[in-house]
């Protein structure tokens, strides 16, 4: 493809828009080096610094990652979490798992987590609400960031009714076999529904640098509260994960 002086965009849009057609197409797979900014002044007759530009669109789309003194490089295909409705089974807690777990446990990795927080606080406004607590009451947080093969991919923290967690493994560093779920229905509290929101946007710098995030990458926030076989809200999960390293399945019935 040649560039289009003519035309109303920008040339180094044009570059951009060759490399980034060039590595949808596998002409330049996963890993591989792209021209240097001297090769693309050189083929396509700019400066330098419109090179620059080029590459900074494509690192903005989270597609490029620069090597300092290397190059710049397509970025490589990152493990795909799928989020299913199966993630919940209960046969996969009685089997020793969470969510999580069994689903790096499916793509033969290995899975893991680092708690950085478990206790006893006054919740946030919206998990108070969700959790419909009266004022004064308290929750417990399990704070973590999630990894595969040690990978960090999510953070997440869980709120759980403290007048529901005391005496439980919830309020310990080890929650036990089959994650906190399993410890939520030894409680009494049979899990029979979910409710999801999803968010797609920006990360803010904590997140991108914890969850070890390309430039241009979005996040997804999802906020989950589970409810028992009362209706009763038993759990607020609230996690944020890496947009392109996850994929979210849903099925459900057609409403009447």
């Amino acid at each position: 493809m040649q560039i289009d002086q003519s035309s109303d965009r920008a040339v180094y849009r044009q570059i951009a828009d060759i490399l980034r057609q060039a590595i949808n197409d596998g002409t330049y797979g996963p890993g591989a080096r792209l021209p240097s900014e001297n090769e693309l002044a050189k083929t396509y007759g700019v400066t330098r610094v419109t090179a620059r530009r080029a590459f900074g669109e494509l690192a903005a789309e989270g597609l490029t990652v620069s090597q300092h003194g290397r190059g710049v490089f397509v970025r490589s295909s990152p493990v795909i979490i799928r989020a299913g409705m199966n993630r919940f089974s209960r046969k996969r807690r009685e089997a020793g798992d969470g969510a999580f777990a069994a689903e790096v446990k499916r793509l033969g990795m290995t899975p893991s987590q680092k708690l950085l927080e478990v206790g006893a606080i006054d919740p946030p406004g919206y998990v108070a609400e969700l959790l419909k607590l009266s004022e004064g009451d308290q929750t417990v947080v399990r704070r973590r960031i999630m990894f595969a093969d040690d990978v960090p991919m999510q953070l997440a923290d869980s709120y759980f009714p403290a007048s529901l967690a005391a005496g439980t493994k919830l309020v310990e560093q080890d929650s036990g076999p089959g994650g906190s779920y399993a410890r939520v229905e030894e409680a009494g509290h049979m899990l029979t529904r979910f409710r999801e929101d999803l968010t797609a946007r920006m990360p803010t710098p904590d997140e991108a640098r914890t969850l070890q995030l390309a430039g241009g990458v979005p996040v997804v926030q999802l906020v989950r509260v589970a409810y028992d076989q009362n209706d009763v809200p038993v759990e607020v999960f609230d996690s944020v994960v890496a947009a392109d390293k996850y994929s979210f399945s849903y099925e459900f019935a057609a409403p009447e």
